[in-house]
C-alpha cells in the first residue's frame, strides 16, 4: 500500500543529502513547456479563436464565446444547493478575517534629520486567477484566489476555469457561484494553458494581466514559467502533498484519513508520514488498507498515490529526527500529531501550512480555518510562501531628503562611487554643490 524509508540507527544527514533521501512526484516542468509553448503562441496571434479551438481539443466542447455571459453566473447562484451556498459564505468569511490583517501600511523612517524614506504597498492593477478542474470541482480555490487579491485592493480581477462538457461549455456552476458571492464577474471558460497565455497576452474578449496566480496542473505550471518576465507569477505549483509528524499518541484512524484526503486529489499526490513509533507505522498500514478499501476514489487516485514514490512511512530514532526531516522536506501541509505538538509547531522552519494536533486537519484548511490553502509544493516551502495579501502588492520606496540632508551624506556617496569606478555618480551630487572632499 505504501512503501517505508527507514532512517533510524545512523546520525542523519543534513541539507541536501537528507532531501534526496525522502520521496517526490516527478514533475518535469521543463518537458511539458516545451509543449506548451506552440499552444502560446498560437492564443497570441489567434485569441478567441485559438481559445475556442483548444477548448474543443482539450475539453470537448464547442464554444461561440470565451467569456460567460453574467446570466450564467447570476442563474448558477440562484440554483446554488443552500447548505453549499451556507459553507461557501463561511468559508469566504473567515478567509476576509485572516487576509484583512495581511494588509500593510505605509511606513515613513527618517534616516537622518531630513531624509526620509517612505515605503507605501500598492495593489497590481490587474490579475489574471485560475480555478482548476478536471478531476474536481474547486470553488474552495475560487476563494483562496479571490480573497488576497481583493484584501490587497486589486481594482481589476478576471478569473478563468476550464469548460465543462456536462455544463453546455461553461465552468463549472459551483465554480460560477462562488464567482458571483465573491463578486466576480469577469470569468472565461479556459483552461490550463490556453488560460495562462490568455491573460498574459490578452485576447479579443480578456485584457491582458500584471499577474497570474491559482493553482493548476502541471500545463499551467508550465505556461507560468513559459510567461515569467512578461508577467508576474504566485508559483508553480506541483501536485498537492501532506506530510504527517507522529508519535505514537496519534491516533492512527486519523493518520490514515488525512494520508487518503490528500491522495484523493490526484495519482501524484504525495501522502508521507514521518514517526519514531514502529508501531504507530504499522496500525497505520493497517488503517490505510481498511479505509481505502471503501473510499470512492480508490483505483484511479488514492491508490497510485500512495502506492507512488512520492509516498512513503519514513521511520526515525526521535521526533527531533522527525522534526529535521519535515524541515528538510518542507511539506505544502504539515500536520503534527505528537504530545507536544504546538511547541514543536513553533520549531517548524519549512513548510507551507501548519496543522496542529488531531483537532486541526488539512481538510480544515482546505475549506474554513480561513488561512489559505494555495501554498508552496516540491519542497519550495524552503523559501517561498502560499498566497496571501502581499502576493499582489508592491511595495513602492519613496526617497525625500532636503538640501541639507543631501549635502551631509555626499562624500559617503562620491567614496562609494568612485569605489565602484562609477565617478559619474558621485559627480551627480557634486554638480548640486560647491562641493570638495573633506579636509580639503
Amino acid at each position: 500500500m505504501i512503501s517505508r524509508i527507514d532512517l533510524r540507527g545512523d546520525a542523519l544527514p543534513e541539507g541536501g543529502a537528507l532531501r534526496d533521501l525522502l520521496p517526490r512526484a516527478e514533475f518535469d516542468v521543463e518537458a511539458a513547456l516545451e509543449k506548451v509553448r506552440p499552444i502560446c503562441e498560437d492564443v497570441h496571434h489567434r485569441g478567441d479563436a485559438a481559445l475556442i479551438e483548444y477548448a474543443q481539443r482539450f475539453d470537448g466542447v464547442q464554444l461561440t464565446r470565451v467569456r460567460v455571459p453574467q446570466a450564467a453566473i447570476d442563474e448558477a447562484l440562484e440554483k446554488l444547493d443552500p447548505e453549499v451556498r451556507a459553507a461557501l459564505e463561511e468559508s469566504i468569511r473567515r478567509a476576509r478575517i485572516v487576509h484583512r490583517a495581511q494588509r500593510r501600511t505605509t511606513e515613513v523612517t527618517e534616516v537622518a534629520p531630513g531624509g526620509t524614506v517612505t515605503e507605501k504597498w500598492v495593489p497590481v492593477d490587474r490579475v489574471g486567477l485560475y480555478a482548476p478542474g478536471g478531476r474536481a470541482v474547486y470553488p474552495s480555490s475560487v476563494i483562496m484566489d479571490t480573497v488576497p487579491a481583493q484584501e490587497a485592493g486589486v481594482p481589476s480581477i478576471a478569473l478563468a476555469s476550464p469548460a465543462q462538457k456536462e455544463f453546455g461549455g461553461l465552468p463549472h456552476p459551483t465554480i460560477l457561484a462562488a464567482c458571483a458571492l465573491l463578486g466576480i464577474d469577469e470569468v472565461y471558460a479556459a483552461g490550463g494553458a490556453t488560460a495562462v497565455a490568455m491573460f498574459a497576452y490578452g485576447t479579443e474578449s480578456c485584457e491582458p494581466v500584471n499577474l497570474v496566480a491559482g493553482p493548476g496542473n502541471i500545463w499551467v505550471a508550465a505556461a507560468k514559467r513559459y510567461f515569467t518576465g512578461r508577467i508576474g507569477i504566485d508559483a508553480e505549483a506541483g501536485p498537492t502533498e501532506i506530510a504527517v509528524l507522529a508519535d505514537d499518541s496519534a491516533d492512527p484512524v486519523h493518520v490514515a484519513s488525512d494520508l487518503i484526503s490528500q491522495a484523493e486529489h490526484d495519482p501524484l499526490a504525495a501522502s508521507v508520514l514521518v514517526t519514531d513509533s514502529a508501531d504507530l507505522a504499522d496500525r497505520v498500514v493497517v488503517e490505510l488498507e481498511k479505509q481505502v478499501a471503501v473510499a470512492r476514489h480508490r483505483e484511479e487516485r488514492i491508490e497510485p498515490a500512495l502506492r507512488g514514490e512520492q509516498s512513503a512511512i519514513v521511520l526515525v530514532d526521535s521526533i527531533d529526527d522527525g522534526l529535521a526531516v519535515v524541515n528538510a522536506y518542507g511539506a505544502e501541509h504539515l500536520e503534527i500529531q505528537t504530545r507536544d505538538a504546538r511547541e514543536l509547531a513553533d520549531r517548524v522552519r519549512n513548510a507551507g501550512a501548519v496543522f496542529v494536533g488531531p483537532w486541526s486537519p488539512v481538510s480544515l484548511g482546505d475549506y474554513a480555518a480561513g488561512s489559505n490553502h494555495v501554498l508552496p509544493t516540491g519542497g519550495c516551502a524552503c523559501h517561498s510562501s502560499g498566497l496571501s495579501v502581499q502576493s499582489f502588492l508592491r511595495g513602492i520606496h519613496i526617497v525625500d531628503y532636503t538640501r541639507d540632508a543631501l549635502a551631509e551624506i555626499t562624500h559617503h556617496v562620491v567614496t562609494l562611487a568612485e569605489a565602484e569606478d562609477l565617478p559619474a555618480h558621485g559627480a551627480a551630487l557634486k554638480a548640486r554643490f560647491d562641493w570638495k572632499a573633506p579636509g580639503k
